[in-house]
């Protein structure tokens, strides 16, 4: 993805965002960073057909729309691929019953083609154009991640087939168990990858206990160095867990296009938190492009100033800035990180009080 545009979402009025491969988006709370990420699954809810779902699951167009419908009554967005030679775009107004398609835009080096006027899905999966295949390829490969949930009956917790379950790991992590046993069966040496990086934090986890049951379901287990006992989910800390889900994420074999997450260093220690950020590192090496949001100086001050994407609402209208190491090399050739500079409001943006 070279660009995104969006017009008339949520707290997002009208923005412009580059996307680099790594993103890392700062900013105080309520500035709009979580707004931007859930504009993704905004996105794959209108991709796969289900937009009328997902809007009325989210409490009507008013909660989608910036300032609710009084003020805006159409949404808009583009999307640019591959050097620009792909695009996306779609122009939605509010009808009496949810939104209605004024275009949704094939575009092929700059070329657009109308595919829907009037509908309330999208097409893209039904048009003949030659460009659909393409688009699809990129809309496919968005996976929004969270790994907030760590609670007795967290999707950590649930059973999963080795069967039908190992496709792609899922964005809640609820088919954990059978995609590390999907991943130990078929590529060993990623596999002892995520092992060798969970022991980095976690000195006393030995290994993951995965064998499926007779109708091929299993779910997480693990044994530590120490003992013969055999441990599930719930015998582990939160952060620990997410670290496990995290590892899976950045370290499996076959990445997504674009991972997309929110606040993923909640829970982690700070040696963990670097561990992340070298995941997210590499990630971003291997043509897979990363969005995070993110609350956490000590995140942020293992990348560079343009990696990070400050964010700011500014009379009702979230903005976005991205940052230039030139701007800030006095200080952080000699005195901070870029984590520090952000604490202490030595950056354009991203903090409570930030206005123009």
């Amino acid at each position: 993805m070279d660009y995104i545009e969006i017009k008339g979402y949520k707290s997002i009025k009208d923005a412009k965002i580059d996307i680099s491969p790594i993103n890392i988006l700062i900013g105080a709370n309520g500035s709009g960073k979580s707004n931007f990420v859930s504009f993704f699954e905004f996105l794959n809810s209108l991709y796969h057909q289900s937009l009328s779902i997902y809007v009325g699951l989210k409490g009507g167009e008013d909660k989608v729309l910036f300032q609710g419908k009084k003020t805006t009554d159409e949404l808009y967005f583009h999307l640019e691929f591959n050097g620009e030679v792909n695009g996306y775009s779609a122009l939605l107004k509010v009808g009496t019953e949810g939104f209605i398609f004024l275009e949704e835009n094939l575009i092929y080096e700059g070329n657009k083609r109308n595919i829907n006027v009037g509908a309330k899905e999208s097409k893209i999966k039904s048009t003949d154009n030659f460009c659909a295949p393409y688009v699809m390829k990129y809309l496919n490969g968005f996976r929004k991640y969270h790994f907030h949930d760590t609670s007795s009956k967290s999707p950590f917790t649930q059973y999963s087939s080795v069967r039908n379950d190992t496709a792609y790991f899922y964005t809640d992590g609820r088919n954990i168990a059978a995609y590390l046993y999907h991943i130990r069966e078929t590529n060993r040496i990623v596999y002892n990858r995520i092992v060798k990086n969970i022991q980095s934090i976690a000195p006393y986890f030995s290994d993951f206990e995965l064998i499926p049951n007779d109708e091929l379901l299993l779910r997480l287990q693990w044994r530590d160095k120490f003992s013969d006992v055999i441990y599930g989910v719930n015998d582990l800390s939160d952060g620990t867990l997410r670290f496990i889900a995290l590892s899976v994420l950045f370290l499996q074999p076959n990445l997504p296009d674009t991972i997309i997450i929110d606040e993923p260093e909640l829970g982690l220690h700070p040696f963990a938190i670097t561990k992340l950020a070298g995941m997210i590192k590499s990630a971003s090496k291997r043509d897979c492009q990363v969005i995070v949001a993110t609350q956490s100086p000590e995140l942020i001050s293992n990348f560079e100033p343009e990696d990070i994407i400050t964010v700011d609402q500014i009379n009702g209208e979230t903005r976005f800035c991205r940052q230039n190491r030139e701007q800030l090399s006095v200080w952080l050739n000699d005195y901070y990180t870029i984590g520090d500079l952000w604490k202490r409001n030595m950056i354009t943006g991203g903090q409570p009080n930030y206005s123009l």
